[in-house]
Order: structure tokens, then sequence, then C-alpha cells
């Protein structure tokens, strides 16, 4: 054993180990060594609740910075311009003003968004309507290279990493001050750390300025019982990314989606049931690890997940899956539309956003005559029959949500079929809850039901989605992401020769433990959960080291064969 360490340190396998990917995530050495010296300077800043709020604000613009690079002026950008634009909403003025800045500032996060979002589709929509090629440049790394001397690529346009998840942190706090939920922050430091805390930066939860802006204000202090509790969603959240998500990945589901149709039609289905768990293992476990590093901190982030392939149907799912954007669409999205009430001019504003995104993606004239006819027979029924429609407003309020939700993921049809799917899902489940005959009763099978049309639709999710280091932010090939939508449907549908079967579940043996040992705890009892949080929050730290070095040679014999970055970073 001695020898084989000696020969691994010795052959340098373990700087391989140590920089495999982004070596600024949560799976990395690098980010502990910083998050220990950020935990070790916050410790002594905690009763200075100015001082802790500065440098946590500026340790958290040295891990973006760190994560993407020169890109940290942008989210500085981001948030003067909120600072700035929500103090003067709040300032006594007339309703029509603070409307107007209110316009400004949701208009330029917005702005910002879909040019690093999607120019490279915009510009390929243009060239394949009017046949002219349109060269992009980026202004971003004109004026940075000029400042900074950065060395950007100003004809290469790249997504920054958690742009959207700060976007809408940004839109949702001055929305909230025009509605006079919260009032703004007091500074620009408060309101900097704010937006840009580290744990939660790049890959969510969104937080809401009424939740966090309170604990700016009191002193950060972690008890024995909060030290627990934050060690155990790290170790749960690295557990659940590197062993599940990460196994997943490069033992099964990786490979199948590369090339559906090399694999039997049971190799493609255990693939997408691996996915369903793998996007879940994936997302989850950076959310608990960053609960667990803010707890540490002595802050709260909201809770992201909440057992979501427990839900009973699609709106539960909704409701438990990516808790913070699917509460942030309806609250900033689906209610300003009129939600189940009625239509308002922002739906037309929406309808018109998601049709316009559908024209381009069909550039031609038949698909903007077909997508101008859906918006004709929507407004000639409606009024013809007022009943009717105010029923096809709130439908299409929920149609819009999840299309827009599908569309903020990425410009593909696969995302646009997977949101419009799941809009379908949730027009028939709130229909069939009016109607159930069988309400109360084999609650299992809603769960069924609703985990497999989830788990079906993730086809054209996974497939609109990258999966190396080195795609992230990249462009989406739409045509062939499309084909390998299909090419999967059609390998499941295929006959399975099942003389297959034991072979098959041989050479697939541990990734299958994976799935079922992973779909076994999800669907513990939350109270079982619940008392396993709280025994190991509530140990000796004799107890919890030792499950800390357990849990670390699990890690270690894990990342020692490879790993996968974190799905929702290209988001």
């Amino acid at each position: 054993m001695k020898e084989a360490i000696a020969r691994w340190w010795r052959d340098g396998h373990w700087a391989e180990w140590l920089w495999q990917g982004d070596p600024w995530s949560f799976t990395h050495l690098s980010f502990w060594g910083f998050f220990f010296a950020v935990l070790l300077i916050q410790s002594k800043l905690e009763q200075r609740k100015a001082a802790r709020n500065a440098f946590l604000f500026l340790a958290s613009l040295w891990f973006y910075w760190k994560t993407s690079g020169w890109f940290f002026t942008l989210l500085l950008a981001t948030t003067v311009m909120g600072f700035f634009v929500g103090g003067r909403i709040h300032r006594p003025s007339s309703r029509g003003v603070q409307q107007g800045w209110l316009g400004l500032g949701v208009g330029l996060s917005l702005a910002f968004l879909l040019f690093f979002k999607y120019a490279y589709f915009f510009s390929e929509s243009f060239e394949a309507l009017t046949g002219m090629q349109v060269a992009l440049r980026n202004p971003f790394a004109g004026l940075a290279n000029a400042v900074f001397q950065t060395g950007f690529d100003a004809d290469r346009i790249v997504l920054p990493i958690g742009i959207s998840f700060f976007t809408f942190q940004s839109i949702s706090y001055v929305v909230d001050i025009y509605r006079g939920e919260v009032e703004p922050a007091e500074n620009l430091v408060d309101y900097g750390f704010f937006v840009s805390f580290f744990p939660q930066l790049v890959a969510g939860p969104i937080v809401r300025a009424k939740d966090f802006m309170p604990q700016l204000r009191r002193p950060s202090v972690v008890s024995h019982a909060a030290f627990g509790m934050a060690l155990f969603w790290i170790l749960n959240g690295l557990m659940k990314k590197v062993w599940l998500g990460d196994g997943l990945a490069l033992m099964l589901v990786d490979r199948v989606f590369a090339n559906p149709t090399s694999y039997t039609p049971l190799e493609n289905v255990w693939a997408l049931y691996g996915y369903s768990l793998q996007v879940y293992a994936d997302f989850s476990g950076y959310t608990d690890i960053a609960m667990g590093v803010a707890l540490l901190l002595g802050f709260h982030l909201p809770q992201n997940f909440n057992s979501p392939y427990k839900a009973q149907h699609l709106g539960d799912f909704w409701r438990r899956w990516h808790m913070s954007l699917s509460g942030w669409l309806r609250d900033y999205l689906y209610i300003p539309m009129g939600g189940n009430r009625q239509g308002s001019l922002f739906t037309w504003i929406a309808l018109a956003f998601v049709l316009f995104f559908l024209m381009l993606l069909m550039p031609s004239l038949g698909g903007w005559m077909i997508a101008a006819g859906i918006g004709c027979l929507w407004m000639a029924l409606g009024i013809q029959f007022p009943r009717l429609g105010r029923w096809t407003v709130t439908t299409f309020n929920l149609m819009l949500t999840m299309l827009i939700g599908g569309l903020w993921h990425g410009a593909s049809w696969n995302f646009v079929v997977w949101g419009g799917l799941n809009g379908v899902g949730l027009v028939v489940a709130k229909f069939w809850r009016r109607i159930n005959p069988f309400k109360g009763r084999a609650p299992w099978l809603g769960i069924l039901l609703t985990f497999h049309f989830v788990t079906l639709t993730r086809v054209w999710f996974r497939t609109s989605s990258t999966a190396n280091w080195e795609d992230l932010g990249g462009a989406h090939d739409l045509w062939s992401e499309w084909l390998t939508a299909n090419d999967m449907l059609m390998a499941m549908s295929a006959p399975m020769n099942w003389a297959l079967l034991a072979d098959l579940v041989f050479a697939y043996a541990t990734p299958l433990i994976l799935l079922g040992t992973g779909m076994t705890i999800h669907w513990l009892p939350e109270r079982w959960k619940r008392r396993y949080r709280l025994s190991f929050a509530k140990s000796s730290k004799v107890v919890q080291g030792f499950v800390c070095l357990v849990v670390a040679g699990f890690l270690w014999e894990r990342l020692s064969t490879g790993s996968a970055p974190f799905i929702y970073f290209q988001f």
C-alpha cells in the first residue's frame, strides 16, 4: 500500500487529480484551501459586521475572478447598477418615475444576460434568414483590455459562469423595492455582498434580498449544532456529486448519450434513468455544499430541493425541484402575467418574446406564419368565447412560464420541447386534480407516473446540455442535439434481445448499484433523514472527524478516476 501511494505521488498523479477540471469548484482542494483561509479571517471579524461584510464581499470577488477571470468586472457593473437603480426607485417620486427606473434596471440586467447567452444564436438565425454573416465582437473585451490589459479575445463571446443567477438576484432586488417588500441596502458593500456571496454565486440557489439582507446586520455566530449540520450538508453534497453524479455520468450516462444507436434499448433506458438521478445528485449536491459552506460562515441559504422524486404530480414536482428558480419564475413571471386569474400586458410581452424566439429557431417564412397563426387563433378564441378565453389565458400563462424556463437554459428546440412538455404536463395535472375520483388513494401511482414523465422529458434536456469543461458556454449545435434526442427515443423503442440481459447486468453492475442505492436513499421517509442529520449534527467532534476521514477516503478513490463539471455551471 505504501509503495502504491509513493508511486502515485512520484508519478505526479496527485497533480492530475488536484487540478483536473476547474480547480475552483467544490470538488477540488484549491477551493477548500481558499475557503478555510476565508473562514479563519472571518472568524476574527464575526462581531464587526461592517468589516466582515466588506471582507466577504472582496473574497467573493476574488473567488469569481478565479472562476471567470476579468468577467468579475461584469459582476461589479451589475452590482453598481442594481444598487443605484434600487436607491432611485425607493426615493419619494411619482409612480411613473419609479416604473421608469424599474424598467431601466430590469432592462439593462436582461440585456447583459441576453447578449452573453444568446448572441451567437441571434447571429446564426439572422444569417439563416438573410444569408448575411454577422461578425460578432465582444465590446466587454475591448473595455477590459483597454483598462485592465486582460488579453481577452474580442472575437469570442464567452458565457460568464453564474450570470443567470446573479442577474435574477439583481432583478428580484429592484422589483421587491418597487413592490415595497424590502428596503434598499444601506451601502454598496452590503448589496455587493448579497449579489456575489461566493457559495451560491455560480449555480444558486437564487437568494431574495428580504431573506438575506437581515442576516448582514447580525453577528455570524455558529453553534455546535449549526457547525455539525453545516458539516453534514458539505459531506452529503460531495458524496452526491462525486459518487452518484460523476459515477453515473462517467460509467453510464455520457457514453450512451454520446452515441445512442450503438447501444441496446435497455442500455438507453438505464442511461436515461441514470441521467435523471445524475442531474439531481449533481445540482442538489452543489446546493447542499453551498448551504453548508454558508452556514459555517454564519449565513443561511434557502432550501433548493425537497426530495423531488417523491412528488405525486407535476405541480408538486416543481415545488420541490430547484425551488429558488421555480419560486422566482412564479413571483416575477407567472403572477405578473396574471397567474391563475387573468391575462395582463405582461402576458402579451411574454408571448411576443417566446414567439420571437420560436420564429428565430425556425428561420423560414412557413415557421413565421405558423407562429403568427398560433397567436391569432389564441386571440380569436378569447374574443369569441369569454370563459374559454379566461381559461386559455391562464393556461397560456402557465405554458409561457415553462417555455421561458426552457429557453432560459439555452436557445435550442430541445429546451423548447422540454419546457413545452412540462407546461402541458402541468396543465393536465391541474385539470386532473379537479376531477380525480381517487384522491387520497394510491399516492405511489402518482409518484411513479410523475417520476417517469419527468425522466422521459429529460431526453430533450440532456441532449441540449453540454457535458465537458471545454464546452461550457459554447454555442448549441441545434441539429445535432435534435437528432441525438430522436436517436435515443428510437433506440429505446427498438426490440430488445433479452438473451443479453445477464451480460448487460454484469457489465453495468456498478452504475446499476449506484442507481438503485441513490433512488433508495432518495425515497426514504423524510423523518428518517431528519433523524440521522440531527444525530450527526449533535454528535461529538471525534465522531464528526472520523466520518470526515471516511468520506474523504471515498472521495479520493472516486476523484482519482476523473470528474465531471457541475451541470448547472453552463446556465
